[in-house]
Parts: C-alpha cells; sequence; structure tokens
C-alpha cells in the first residue's frame, strides 16, 4: 500500500479536505461540455455500455481530436451486419487505429452483444476474486474470440491479457470505462450495478500520477498497474468505500495546472 509522507496529521488533513471540495466541485454536468472536453461528453450522449467501451478506448491523445473522432462515428452500425460496418467505417481512422482496427472493434463489440452482454462477461472474470483485473481480462478475450484481428494498432487500442502488475500497462482506459459504468453520480453513468465500487482501480493517466505524487499520494516513481493500484489503496484511506471518485478531480487538476 502507498503512503502518505510522514508530513504530519495536519497536512494529510489538508490534503483530504482540499480534494474533497474538489471533488464536491468538479460533481457537476457543466464539466462535461465542450467548453471542457472529455470522452465522457459523447458517452454520455448515449448511457449505453458499449459505445461507452468504444469512446473510452480511442480516450487517448489530444482531447480535442478524441471527440472530433467519436463524434464522426455513427454507432447505430452496432446493430447491423458485418458488411454494413466496413462500408459505414472504410474511411474512419484515428491515430495508431487503421479503419480495419476500427471496423475490427465495432465487430467485435456487436457480436459479443448478439451472444451476451459487456457488463455479463466482465462480471464472469470479476467475480471469482472481486478483482477487475480478472474481469478487464476476460472482455479482452472475448473481443479477440468474436473477431480475430491482429495488428499493432488493435493489440494497442484493447490492450493485452495482463497477468502482473509491476512493469504492466496502467489499464487506463479500461479502469475509466468501468469508473464510467459502475459509479454514479453527475459525471459517471452508474449504468452497472453489480460491481463494488471500492473494487475499481484509479486509470492512471499521466495528470493524476504527476499530480498524486506531487501531492504525496503515491511514492512509486513507475507509471505502471502498480502504481494505479497503491494510488487507490491510499484513497481509501480518505474513502474506503468509493475511493474513485477523486479521480476526475485530480485529473482535473492536473489537466488544468491547479497548484494546491
Amino acid at each position: 500500500m502507498s503512503q502518505v509522507p510522514a508530513r504530519g496529521k495536519n497536512s494529510i488533513y489538508y490534503i483530504k479536505k482540499r480534494l474533497d471540495l474538489e471533488v464536491l466541485k468538479r460533481n457537476s454536468t457543466s464539466e462535461i461540455s465542450y467548453d471542457k472536453l472529455d470522452p465522457i461528453l459523447v458517452a454520455h450522449r448515449h448511457k449505453d455500455p458499449t459505445i461507452s467501451l468504444v469512446c473510452a478506448l480511442f480516450a487517448y491523445g489530444n482531447v480535442k481530436q478524441i471527440v472530433k473522432f467519436l463524434d464522426s462515428l455513427d454507432f447505430c452500425v452496432l446493430q447491423k451486419s458485418d458488411d454494413e460496418i466496413k462500408e459505414s467505417l472504410k474511411n474512419h481512422y484515428y491515430r495508431f487505429q487503421k479503419s480495419e482496427d476500427v471496423i475490427a472493434l465495432f465487430i467485435a463489440l456487436k457480436r459479443l452483444n448478439e451472444k451476451s452482454n459487456l457488463e455479463a462477461i466482465f462480471k464472469s472474470g470479476y467475480t471469482k476474486q472481486n478483482n477487475v483485473i480478472d474481469g478487464i481480462n476476460e472482455l479482452i478475450k472475448t473481443l479477440h474470440v468474436e473477431y480475430p484481428h491482429d495488428s499493432q494498432g488493435y493489440n494497442f487500442l484493447i490492450g493485452k491479457i495482463t497477468t502482473k502488475t509491476k512493469g504492466a500497462g496502467a489499464l487506463k482506459r479500461w479502469m475509466m470505462f468501468l469508473r464510467w459504468m459502475v459509479r454514479d453520480d453527475n459525471i459517471d453513468m452508474g449504468l452497472w450495478s453489480e460491481i463494488n465500487k471500492s473494487d475499481l482501480i484509479m486509470p492512471l493517466d499521466t495528470h493524476t500520477f504527476n499530480v498524486s505524487i506531487k501531492l504525496g499520494l503515491l511514492q512509486r516513481k513507475s507509471y505502471d498497474l502498480q502504481a494505479a493500484i497503491e494510488l487507490t489503496q491510499t484513497l481509501k484511506s480518505f474513502d474506503k468505500n468509493d475511493p474513485l471518485k477523486y479521480d476526475f478531480a485530480l485529473y482535473r487538476i492536473g489537466q488544468e495546472k491547479i497548484n494546491l
């Protein structure tokens, strides 16, 4: 468990108090707009787990370009045939993903939903040990089974099976998707009801990583999944039942370069 540096109880109390105020301030629909861009803006428009996952997986790079790309997608094709998906998305690409990678994701999700749904597949892995990493692994495995596709861009997009935490990617986009699905406030949508908020892991990006180190919430210098877990454990000392309520606030503090 990551420990807040020993700078006296007042210092730790101040950090928590300041972050709690920031959480209250940020828990507003005004934080999700074209003036304050975030990929959840598009997800909120649809409030659908499958569309939300697409929004989360493409949430890397410049936020303006992310939202522009997501706005260009016709999510109705998730209900259509493989050929219709291929025709609709043949000119769509984003950074590392070529059109065939975007098409692969849509077809895989469409086929998955014809047999089951994202929550059920996630739970089949998660409920074994209440471990969200196991749930994510089950989803990644299922996407590969439903539509086998192998490319550098696609593998980056959906990630790979994670069996270790030290030195492994932080799974930031997957963890953000789970936050959207499980938590329920003015930011997160709470579309899934049977996953415990206390089991969630922080969606660690460079903003939250740097701010957390600066505030003394995180000791680990490596930007990996273990760091995300250790930061989550520290935030559980602030709120053991809902540590990820601090995620959006920490992200905005870093993004807006706020000096606490």
